[in-house]
């Protein structure tokens, strides 16, 4: 069965950190970039951060860059976002999101909200 499965995010104040992560299986997770999306109420997805699928390669939306770290774990199967000094603007759903050449593959989603 192909799972794409978060965990990590919750409730921080602003300038704190987080760090979702999610959890593949199912399909050769060593194939397949990996990017977060988030999508803030009434607004539209917006990419976040992407890496290759060796994990050698990074981007970043110029919102979060110098505040976010994508990383990559073949070996473990798992991928994560490191967020730092978080701010309000911050508050969304948080995506992790592989794909391939052929596939791709969506997780469920975990909440981050940033308020004191």
């Amino acid at each position: 069965q192909v799972q794409l499965v978060e965990s990590g995010g919750g409730l921080v104040q602003p300038g704190g950190s987080l760090r979702p992560s999610c959890a593949a299986s199912g399909f050769p997770f060593s194939t397949h970039a990996l990017k977060w999306y988030r999508q803030a109420p009434g607004k539209e997805r917006e990419l976040v951060a992407a890496i290759s699928s060796s994990g050698g390669i990074t981007n970043y939306a110029d919102s979060v860059k110098s505040r976010f770290t994508i990383s990559k774990d073949n070996s473990k199967r798992t991928g994560s976002l490191q967020m730092n000094t978080l701010k309000p603007e911050d508050t969304a759903v948080y995506y992790c999101y592989a794909r391939s050449a052929i596939a791709e593959y969506w997780g469920q989603g975990t909440q981050v909200t940033v308020s004191s």
